[in-house]
């Protein structure tokens, strides 16, 4: 195991999926956290967290093509607050995003290729006529040539900068259990790739309405393909969605003489997301102002009663990170000055890669308050 990679397997993951495999019926250990890379300076960045800082200065005012955006979130009153967080509907998420995408769906796999269909026709269907693109492409990987592709949905291609936001949909391969059980990936990362569905869906019409307004930003959604590594975490064996698409972005034109990869303003990644008393921490200097922002709206709406069986004392969003930052699919945009905003579980869920990552592990009120959060963060930050 190489220390310091995200999903480099602590000493025994195989030993709990093949625990879980064999005992069904017991509980697995607690899983290690997911690897760890403390780069020098979330640090290693220093050079880029500089310019990258300037994501800060809420100036409201676009930056010289080329350079990076500098942008002026709003503030949404109480009564819009109440008004845009009651268009989001947790059994509509539940039942008709979340549920058909808990199947096998490693890559190159036929679940894999039906949840990839699903994403699609839900997005091609909603009234804000999303552009829906596939980067499909082929990679070398343990288990042979495998073919991906990412979904990339973009709400205004006509807009100068982009607002992504992130998820993987392809779940890890284990091999099934002696009763047939497949790993679904609950939080990794069905629950993400449900609630981008569900933000969507809810905000449907402010998101037509800034699109009809010729906004300068716009909506970016992100499904990437192949996080998982088929076997040992590795640079090469790992993020082949991810590493594809930035690749791809980042000699891809845009226009006005910026690229695709620098047209991104923010890049928001979700994973494990579901389970119950989550932790999440600013992992990156250049947009800790962005992760306040959350902290500030976590703490409004609960002042509101606007989060269901939220603790005060137990905020999700809880400052700088004691573990460093975790390698994930925002990695390759990183690496190439895209300023991040990780939204993973630290530490891990305790069912991460067993067979117990399933629905009935999930926390309902924790899944439908991260929407709601995110739903607000989203409004603010696009001006919808």
């Amino acid at each position: 195991m190489r220390k310091g990679t995200r999903r480099s397997r602590a000493a025994g993951e195989e030993g709990r999926a093949a625990a879980a495999a064999a005992d069904p019926g017991a509980l697995p250990a607690a899983p290690q956290r997911r690897p760890i890379r403390r780069w020098a300076l979330p640090l290693g960045l220093a050079a880029a967290g500089c310019a990258l800082a300037l994501c800060l200065l809420w100036s409201g005012q676009a930056a010289e093509p080329g350079s990076q955006l500098i942008h002026q979130h709003r503030s949404l009153s109480s009564s819009q607050l109440k008004h845009l967080t009651s268009q989001l509907d947790l059994q509509r998420l539940w039942k008709t995003y979340l549920q058909p995408m808990l199947v096998e769906r490693y890559s190159g796999s036929p679940g894999n290729v039906r949840t990839r269909q699903f994403i699609v026709e839900r997005l091609k269907a909603l009234e804000a006529s999303w552009q829906v693109e596939l980067d499909a492409f082929e990679d070398r990987t343990p288990h042979g040539t495998v073919s991906f592709a990412n979904v990339v949905a973009t709400l205004d291609p006509s807009a100068t900068w982009h607002l992504v936001f992130a998820c993987h949909y392809d779940s890890k391969y284990f091999p099934r259990d002696k009763h047939g059980r497949a790993f679904v990936g609950a939080t990794d990362s069905a629950v993400p790739c449900a609630i981008l569905l569900e933000l969507v869906t809810a905000l449907d019409s402010w998101l037509l309405k800034t699109k009809e307004q010729a906004s300068k930003i716009t909506l970016q959604l992100l499904f990437f393909d192949g996080e998982e590594a088929f076997r040992e975490w590795s640079e090469t064996d790992s993020l082949y969605g991810a590493r594809h698409l930035a690749e791809h972005m980042g000699r891809t034109p845009h226009h006005q003489g910026i690229t695709q990869l620098q047209a991104i303003s923010l890049f928001v990644l979700l994973d494990l997301l579901g389970a119950p008393r989550p932790s999440f921490h600013n992992h990156f200097v250049a947009t800790s102002g962005w992760f306040k922002r959350l902290m500030s709206i976590e703490k409004r709406m609960h002042r509101l009663g606007l989060l269901q069986s939220h603790s005060q004392e137990q905020l999700y969003f809880q400052g700088d990170s004691p573990y460093g930052s975790v390698e994930d699919d925002h990695a390759p945009f990183l690496r190439k000055g895209v300023p991040v905003l990780h939204l993973i579980a630290t530490p891990f869920p305790r069912v991460w890669h067993t067979l117990e990552d399933t629905e009935a592990n999930l926390d309902r009120p924790t899944v439908d308050n991260l929407s709601k959060i995110l739903a607000v963060f989203l409004a603010e930050y696009l001006w919808l």
